[in-house]
């Protein structure tokens, strides 16, 4: 599986997006649905024939990805909430993880979601297939439902769990031993309080139960099975380090190079429990540090500017692979970016910045449309408006195109390092770089601008901008002159002319050496493509970042078999450190990608 940093991610509420079948609206209980979707708190028809019928749009906008709320089986009845019912429209209240919710479903035959081939969902993988899209399965392990209203269709008590409609536990009987029982998190500070305790009254999983565990990796290995290629997880600061190290591995031994992400909520490069997480579970993570710069940055106006976002790029080296990050500019969990106070233009501007940084970036459905409510500030449930226009000529929707291009051609953009060129309170300029190619992004929140850059990794000649028709001349490594209006973004890209793919691919990435100016990290090996131990024919990893070197490297005689390999650090003068250790070993696969990461010894 290749990885998912050329890609752009399209995030849609299921129930928010768009209604492709009415027949599945009023579901098993009409009170839980409202057909003039003037309450945010019920069903209002969305569905995956929706998704399906709404396909070319998204690839057109160029998202290859679509990360998708949980489509499992929800309770039916409805949740008091501040006095208010709720359903559970959102997907965050399985019931049962074997059964597709039936308001998603083509037929009634469809919700028995293993016991066909030739479900809306088989149909809906097919289909994104054909495309060459990918489909990203939201996932939640740390909890099942809260209490619903006996009043409104729901049965009494909490956290029922089915198997494909057959009963196993639930919290007030819970003859299994799966949940715990120690209330709600009253202490936010304390770390077993949060992975042990209940969030927002929702029935709490007990992971140290065997059966509990062999349970839901059993299911999430269905769903993969059906074609789900990648995995979001909610909730993962609520379960121990060990739970997810165990679910991961097992997830990766099933699907081998299973993209997997998580949501450590308000985590990121300031949260050092999230970064030791983000570093020791095996699975990427939302990027909320980089969120919560943007908005202030570009949201709020804050005084210091685009510092606040370069303030966290700076701190990539805390993560072993900085492109695991998946950035954001908003979710379903809080205000939309217009609804925090950006323009439209701020918000295009966003997202240029998430489109061209490292990590890969998540587009929030609707986004390309300005789609928002400021209702209570935008806050939940008002961050989820039904989905309304679906133009592809507005400017957000044409910046999105463009520069998923950019990204989908650029390898700098995907895996290169991360270089300042300029940096003022309204002004960033920062270039990718990845071996020739690279990528020269500028943004300007203030009045316009007339700027000179220095070493500049573009060769010499005439770039065009991939947002308008401007262009700059690069001469010497310098750009003099380049006019950069108010609220403006510019992109401008240069990638190495494509090599011919191929059939295995390995991406080698060494941390943990902090090198000297002038050292450089290769792979030496007993392969042709390594050298055969020849240092001189070694192959040279590319510098990320002080805790990161990278190189993807095109595998062809050694495709299928077992190599030997080793790190070693060439030094300027001469020489060279070796590892201190024997050489690792990895059998190959004949084809595809695999990741290879280490820690220097």
């Amino acid at each position: 599986m290749r990885p998912f940093s050329d890609s752009v991610i399209y995030f849609a509420v299921v129930d928010r997006f768009f209604n492709g079948n009415s027949d599945n609206d009023r579901g098993r209980n009409p009170a839980t649905y409202d057909a003039a979707r003037g309450d945010w708190f019920k069903y209002w028809g969305g569905d995956l024939n929706g998704v399906l019928q709404k396909l070319d749009y998204i690839k057109e906008l160029g998202c290859s990805a679509i990360w998708l709320t949980p489509l499992f089986d929800q309770i039916d009845g409805l949740v008091d909430v501040e006095g208010r019912g709720m359903a559970g429209y959102h997907g965050y209240w399985a019931k049962d993880f074997k059964r597709l919710d039936e308001h998603l479903a083509g037929s009634p035959e469809d919700v028995r979601v293993f016991a066909s081939d030739n479900t809306i969902f088989d149909k809906l993988v097919k289909s994104m297939k054909a495309k060459d899209m990918r489909l990203v399965l939201d996932i939640v392990c740390n909890h099942s439902s809260p209490a619903q209203r006996p009043d409104m269709g729901g049965c009494p008590g909490k956290g029922a769990i089915y198997d494909d409609g057959k009963m196993l536990t639930s919290y007030e009987d819970d003859k299994l031993g799966w949940y715990h029982r120690n209330g709600g998190v009253h202490d936010w500070g304390n770390k077993a309080q949060v992975e042990g305790s209940e969030l927002c009254g929702l029935a709490d999983f007990n992971e140290a139960h065997i059966g509990y565990r062999t349970y839901i990796k059993e299911v999430m290995k269905l769903w993969l099975d059906k074609g789900v290629d990648a995995l979001r997880v909610d909730t993962v600061k609520h379960m121990p380090l060990w739970f997810w190290q165990e679910f991961v591995s097992d997830m990766l031994f099933h699907r081998p190079g299973l993209f997997i992400f998580g949501e450590w909520f308000q985590g990121g490069c300031y949260d050092d429990l999230s970064v030791h997480f983000a570093n020791k579970s095996g699975m990427g993570m939302l990027d909320f540090a980089l969120q919560r710069g943007l908005e202030d940055c570009l949201a709020r106006g804050a005084d210091t500017g685009f510092d606040l976002v370069d303030r966290v790029f700076g701190r990539d080296t805390l993560f072993d692979d900085c492109r695991h990050l998946v950035t954001f500019i908003d979710n379903h969990d809080m205000p939309r970016f217009m609804s925090s106070g950006a323009t439209p233009a701020r918000m295009e501007m966003a997202l240029a910045l998430i489109l061209t940084c490292r990590g890969t970036p998540c587009v929030y459905y609707g986004t390309e449309q300005y789609l928002h409510n400021d209702t209570n500030g935008g806050a939940d449930p008002y961050n989820r408006p039904m989905m309304e226009n679906w133009g592809t000529q507005t400017p957000a929707f044409q910046l999105v195109s463009r520069l998923a291009k950019v990204r989908r051609e650029n390898r700098a953009v995907q895996s290169g390092s991360h270089r300042r060129k300029y940096l003022s309170q309204d002004v960033y300029a920062y270039t990718r770089v990845y071996r020739g190619s690279c990528c020269l992004a500028v943004f300007n929140r203030g009045p316009a601008s007339t700027l000179t850059l220095e070493n500049i990794e573009l060769p010499d000649g005439v770039h065009k901008d991939a947002l308008s028709d401007a262009a700059v001349t690069v001469k010497g490594g310098r750009i003099a002159g380049l006019r950069a209006g108010r609220d403006s973004s510019m992109v401008f890209s240069w990638s190495e002319p494509p090599r011919a793919r191929a059939g295995m691919e390995i991406s080698f990435i060494l941390n943990g050496f902090s090198t000297a100016y002038g050292q450089r990290v290769k792979v030496t090996g007993n392969c042709p493509e390594l050298g055969n131990w020849d240092l001189a024919k070694a192959f040279p990893l590319e510098y990320i970042n002080e805790n990161m070197w990278l190189g993807n490297l095109p595998v062809k005689e050694s495709a299928g078999k077992l190599i030997s390999y080793k790190f070693i650090i060439e030094k300027p003068e001469g020489g060279v450190f070796y590892e201190n250790r024997p050489a690792h070993f990895r059998h190959l696969p004949a084809n595809g990608f695999l990741e290879l990461q280490h820690r220097w010894v």
